[in-house]
């Protein structure tokens, strides 16, 4: 359903019955006049003579008008008929022409709808199938290119590891290289002093044997016929050093290379990353529209369009610790967290006795929500951190929101992604993360640029994949889809939003702070009733909360939760 007009948004919150001075809520269509009608105009339609044969569906399920097109021909005239044999369309004053004689018509309505429909169910598909599909394959790519720069960069630290254990052993073998040196130069060194010492006393010894000679010759006697002929020791022999020679290591680039190590890339084909087939989604799809045409048959139409008539009271929690209930999130074990506005966060058990108190810096907005594996994840506005309770109480930090303040979040019961409400300087947006805490998605603005959100105070996910938030600042309902697409805006006059969910059928249910009501819209936005109201005994209510078993939880700012039954 497109956003209604400001004139609509501002005097009703339901489609108005299309019968003249009828007020009532148009939740029927004639397929002949195409026009909204509500259940007792409808059957007056049926009974009237000239209207009984026209067709009259739930609104939903409304045929699309021919858009008007004037015959070029007979420009009085519109365009309705589609001619078999010419293949052209046609108004009814052409088929009666004489070019056109004999020839079968058809009803360009009928067509226009089929075709209106064949389009829908392809733009669907674009949006329930290849969109998402899509995205999930550019996540994988994502995923897969941090892959491969933790792997590039975990292969660079080895090679510097094996480079510089490398270097290390160069080193030591150097040392031990050198320290040998040194060993060799200091024993030749040793042979060479001890051979010049020889040289030394040998000279010293001709010098005492020249000395003596002197001695000798200077006799004038003849004593030096008769003395012995003094003898010269022979020069003493000594032998050269032995020079070492270094012989340089013979090594290429590759024997480096080799001792280094490389990267091998294996030969291997690239796996083909895998797509789920359109066939799986259509058959989910259809299978889950089926049981939702299966449920709604069970019951009957005025009980389901109606459904403020048939809500009742089942229970009625007094929390003890709060003096609000501004958020309810219902733990799959039927156990409650509830918190306040002055930021006490406390789990109850179905008696509504106190299981445990957390203080946090929440307050007036949906900033916790209970998981589909049993955790609870809450926010924390001035740490910007998200923080885990697991069922044993344990405490963890989950998520760091860098320099946005996380505001309200809600968990996926498709697949457990953690949908997070941010703010910062003013701006608003929509964190998607998995249910690991890896972001996958933001959402911030509409085609055009424009902001989509002012201030959400709570969010929530329809069983489409849409994500609706309340914004008390827009005063609207912003719904979008999941690739983030903005679908409609629900505005009203005397509205204000505050807690939101969505149940098994799709409908969206809210809290209007305004006048302490509880609204009932469809998935499209169209408003189908007021489901709580003064009048059913609540007081002022804040949140509300659908759990698996069907059951409505309202918190008040009286610290009351109150179960009811509302669906059939």
């Amino acid at each position: 359903m497109s956003e209604p007009s400001d004139e609509q948004a501002a005097g009703q919150h339901y489609l108005v019955c299309g019968t003249e001075d009828c007020q009532e809520n148009g939740q029927f269509y004639c397929n002949a006049c195409h026009r909204p009608l509500c259940e007792h105009c409808s059957y007056e339609h049926v009974k009237n003579i000239d209207t009984k044969f026209h067709e009259i569906v739930l609104y939903r399920h409304r045929k699309q008008q021919l858009p008007v097109e004037k015959c070029k021909l007979h420009p009085t005239r519109n365009v309705d008929i589609f001619c078999k044999e010419c293949k052209i369309p046609l108004c009814s004053k052409c088929s009666t022409m004489e070019e056109h004689q004999g020839h079968k018509f058809n009803d360009l309505e009928e067509i226009f709808a089929e075709k209106y429909a064949l389009q829908q169910s392809e733009f669907s598909k674009i949006q329930k199938y290849f969109l998402p599909t899509s995205q999930d394959l550019k996540s994988d790519v994502e995923a897969d290119a941090t892959q491969v720069r933790k792997a590039m960069e975990s292969i660079r630290t080895s090679m510097k590891a094996a480079a510089k254990s490398l270097k290390n052993l160069v080193d030591e073998v150097t040392k031990e290289n050198l320290e040998h040196i040194k060993k060799m130069e200091k024993s030749l060194l040793e042979m060479l002093k001890s051979q010049e010492t020889t040289y030394d006393d040998y000279i010293a010894y001709l010098g005492k044997m020249s000395e003596e000679f002197q001695q000798y010759l200077s006799l004038l006697n003849q004593k030096l016929l008769f003395s012995e002929t003094l003898k010269i020791k022979t020069i003493p022999e000594t032998t050269k050093p032995v020079l070492p020679v270094f012989t340089g290591g013979k090594f290429s680039k590759d024997d480096i290379s080799k001792l280094l190590g490389g990267v091998i890339v294996p030969n291997t084909e690239p796996e083909k990353r895998k797509i789920q087939p359109m066939e799986t989604v259509t058959t989910h799809m259809k299978s889950a529209e089926k049981q939702l045409d299966q449920t709604k048959k069970k019951s009957d139409v005025k009980q389901t369009l109606s459904l403020s008539t048939s809500v009742t009271k089942v229970k009625e929690y007094t929390v003890p610790g709060v003096d609000t209930v501004y958020h309810v999130s219902v733990e799959k074990s039927g156990r409650l967290w509830v918190s306040d506005w002055k930021g006490n966060l406390l789990q109850i058990d179905l008696q509504g006795n106190q299981l445990q108190k957390i203080k946090t810096s929440g307050g007036e907005q949906g900033y916790h929500t209970a998981t589909q594996d049993g955790n609870v994840i809450y926010t924390d506005k001035d740490k910007k951190k998200i923080y885990r309770i697991t069922p044993d109480k344990k405490i963890t930090e989950f998520i760091k929101t860098g320099n946005w303040t996380p505001f309200s979040v809600h968990s996926s019961r498709i697949n457990g992604d953690i949908l997070v409400v941010m703010i910062k300087d003013g701006e608003a947006k929509v964190t998607r993360y998995s249910k690991a805490g890896k972001e996958i998605q933001n959402i911030q603005r509409d085609k055009q640029g424009q902001e989509l959100y002012d201030l959400p105070r709570y969010i929530t996910e329809n069983i489409n994949g849409d994500i609706c938030t309340s914004d008390i600042n827009k005063r609207a309902v912003v719904v979008v889809n999941k690739a983030g697409q903005q679908r409609f805006s629900y505005k009203g006059q005397g509205f204000c939003p505050y807690g939101i969910c969505t149940d098994v059928l799709g409908h969206i249910l809210l809290v209007n702070s305004l006048n302490a009501t509880d609204y009932l819209l469809d998935q499209d936005g169209g408003f189908l009733s007021v489901i709580l109201s003064s009048q059913q005994g609540i007081y002022s209510p804040r949140d509300v909360c659908v759990d698996d078993e069907n059951n409505l939880y309202v918190g008040q700012v009286n610290n009351t939760v109150t179960l009811y039954k509302y669906l059939q």
